[in-house]
């Protein structure tokens, strides 16, 4: 009987006559491809590279980026060289999107614009990811009256639309037409990290709190764990994939009110080239009428970059969380 005991054992059988394969691995977690235990990266790279909406919406932003990094590998003419004589022309073999009203070219301003609103808007969201991580983080996990201020804070912030404090605060400290670039930008950066850092902070303090009481934070606490380690190792890293979502989302926005500001006269100012201020100086009827290859262009490139870091946000929060789909 033992003889047969042995013989089972070592050929796999469960004793009801079934058979397992010599190398089945044991009963546990999730197994990714390679043997390993699943995590939620390699779960989320998964959904991401089997969806096309978010290959579709890849190519485009590498490239914008590309457009932003490199504008000269697009167009060898300069977007502040301006010929009166070939104003307020339409697209041609010499001008591919046409000329202004000023006579400069608006392919060549088309792809040099990517670079200011492009940084504005991947600045914005790092900026305002960090500060709203960091105020939620303390407001969830510490909570007391450091979480009633942070909260209180946040809401005089939040009570403030975004457009409307961004044209407050450059009404108040304007650009000029000397200011550099990397100033201009800075500015409209930390407006838009000032009012738009509450809501990333109110959905990472949500997501501490629904972490916060897990298991695994319990014995790590009752392990002795610090609470600079637990929020490092155990709640940042389970806590950070809503926020993730959320800054890819507004990564689009942030663009979209940095046009919006520079449209109205009070973003981005000349000589630097942006596409809210081509919109803006295109949008007079009596240049629509004239020259609309002036106006469409530039709100086609900007329209397209805002769907394509929507169309981003949408596919790495369905990946995240497939309980959204």
């Amino acid at each position: 009987m033992t003889d047969s005991l042995v013989g089972q054992a070592r050929s796999g059988s469960d004793g009801d006559g079934s058979t397992l394969p010599s190398n089945a691995p044991p009963p546990g977690p999730a197994q990714s491809d390679y043997g390993k235990p699943a995590s939620l990266a390699s779960d989320a790279w998964r959904d991401l590279r089997h969806n096309p909406m978010f290959w579709i919406a890849a190519v485009l932003i590498l490239v914008l980026l590309v457009m932003a990094v490199a504008p000269g590998l697009f167009t060898s003419v300069d977007p502040t060289y301006a010929v009166l004589s070939e104003a307020r022309q339409g697209p041609s073999e010499k001008h591919a999107f046409g000329t202004t009203a000023l006579g400069y070219d608006v392919y060549a301003r088309t792809i040099y614009g990517a670079r200011a609103s492009i940084l504005v808007g991947i600045f914005s969201s790092l900026v305002t990811a960090v500060v709203g991580v960091v105020a939620g983080l303390l407001s969830g996990f510490y909570g007391g009256w450091l979480d009633a201020v942070l909260s209180r804070v946040g809401e005089i912030f939040f009570a403030i639309p975004l457009l409307l404090g961004g044209i407050l605060f450059l009404y108040v400290f304007p650009n000029g037409l000397e200011t550099p670039l990397w100033q201009q930008v800075g500015k409209i950066v930390l407006v838009i990290a000032v009012f738009g850092w509450p809501s990333v902070a109110r959905l990472m303090r949500s997501s501490v709190l629904q972490v916060k009481p897990n298991d695994y934070v319990t014995a790590a606490r009752a392990l002795g764990g610090s609470p600079f380690r637990l929020i490092v190792q155990h709640i940042l890293p389970n806590a950070v994939a809503p926020v993730i979502v959320i800054s890819t989302l507004n990564l689009g926005v942030f663009i979209s009110v940095e046009a919006t500001l520079s449209f109205l006269n009070i973003g981005l100012r000349p000589p630097a080239v942006s596409w809210g201020i081509d919109i803006s100086n295109a949008s007079s009827i009596g240049l629509v009428r004239a020259a609309p290859n002036m106006l469409l262009f530039p709100s086609i490139f900007l329209s397209a970059t805002v769907l394509a870091f929507i169309m981003l946000g949408d596919a790495v929060r369905d990946a995240i969380d497939p309980k959204l789909r």
